[in-house]
């Protein structure tokens, strides 16, 4: 290394020092010139919110982690559940926790579901449900376009779940409490919603209190978006009356862990309100991202979520996020929700949407 050094040196050692100093002030200003030019891809990919969780939750977590990692936790999850029975208005015996929302459902799936089953979705939407229905031996029915009637036609005498994420991923359509209420009516005895609530602090209200009224209802929240804890993999599930044998069937057999369980009570009591800021930012946003793409001739589907569905005229999906890619930009493609004519672009702050916005002009333009 010392060697190495001193032979860099000694290329300067015939130089005048104006001439070795306008030289080395050349190559910086060229470095300089070269990390300005260079712009890092910004991921549209992923709806968990990009930046890091309030330090009071982070702090929380690290106090947790120092004080007693070597402890096995709350099973139960006690004081996390009473915190979330209490906002609900509910017994925590009709409340799980979970390690997020997706195992939740797939838990839900395998306890309700039987071999020749089906499970009614509507499609496009959540890619997991098709897998999970196939996992236990029984099939997935995806009903194209979203909505009642749409379900309703679908079911057989072999349907034995509707699963409806409300906001959907990827269309961003949302349900509102009285059409979920008439639908629920409306379904066989044998036949059990899961409603997947996992984007639903975008939308304009959360139908968790049908739980009250329909007894074969299971709402799943998440922790991981709008709340920004993806890392911790905690989400939870509400039932409505005599739901208790179920929802017992779902929970991990160890429970979550205890740092999850801090970083998510943590959250409720501190940054709620920062969250609903955060909450209202997206939407005017999503509301700003619609009318701008549309104008440059895309499809933009009504979103009540912290994303959009997005088409391009005359190219598929596929293409359209190959030349996003080369704009710096990604998004997620929709061949694997169910469109491959569609992309899905995530709704951040208004820095992504401008970058979001020149990279789709640009795609635009550029010839096929």
């Amino acid at each position: 290394m010392a060697l190495r050094r001193r032979g860099y040196y000694r290329q300067f050692d015939e130089q005048p020092p104006q001439e070795r100093n306008a030289q080395l002030h050349a190559e910086a200003e060229e470095r300089r010139r070269q990390a300005l030019a260079r712009v890092d891809t910004i991921d549209l990919s992923q709806l968990t919110w990009p930046q890091l969780p309030p330090s009071a939750v982070v702090n929380a977590v690290t106090y947790a982690a120092r004080r007693g990692l070597h402890r096995a936790p709350d099973a139960h999850a006690g004081e996390l559940r009473s915190e979330l029975a209490h906002r609900h208005q509910l017994s925590p015996t009709r409340l799980v926790l979970g390690n997020g929302a997706a195992q939740l459902m797939g838990s839900a799936v395998a306890t309700l579901m039987q071999r020749g089953d089906e499970l009614v979705t509507p499609w496009p939407s959540y890619p997991l449900l098709p897998l999970l229905a196939r996992r236990v031996g029984g099939s997935a029915v995806a009903v194209p376009g979203f909505g009642a009637e749409p379900i309703l036609r679908a079911l057989t005498d072999r349907t034995r779940i509707v699963a409806l994420c409300n906001p959907n991923d990827p269309t961003g359509e949302w349900l509102d409490e009285a059409a979920l209420s008439a639908l629920l009516d409306a379904l066989p005895e044998r036949v059990v919603m899961l409603l997947d609530e996992a984007l639903v602090e975008y939308a304009p209200a959360s139908a968790i209190g049908l739980v009250a009224e329909h007894p074969r209802l299971l709402v799943l929240r998440s922790f991981s978006k709008a709340w920004g804890l993806a890392g911790l993999r905690i989400g939870y599930a509400v039932g409505g009356p005599r739901s208790e044998p179920v929802l017992e069937r779902l929970a991990p057999e160890l429970g979550v862990g205890e740092l999850s369980q801090v970083g998510a009570l943590e959250a409720l009591h501190s940054t709620e309100a920062h969250v609903g800021r955060r909450v209202e930012a997206v939407r005017a946003e999503r509301e700003r991202l619609t009318g701008q793409l549309r104008s440059l001739g895309l499809e933009v589907s009504d979103s009540e979520a912290n994303l959009l569905w997005v088409g391009a005229p005359g190219m598929d999906g596929a293409e359209l996020a190959t030349r996003l890619e080369h704009g710096n930009v990604r998004v997620a493609g929709g061949g694997i929700f169910g469109d491959p004519d569609r992309v899905r672009v995530a709704v951040q702050s208004p820095v992504a949407g401008d970058r979001l916005v020149q990279a789709m002009t640009a795609a635009l333009a550029r010839p096929s």
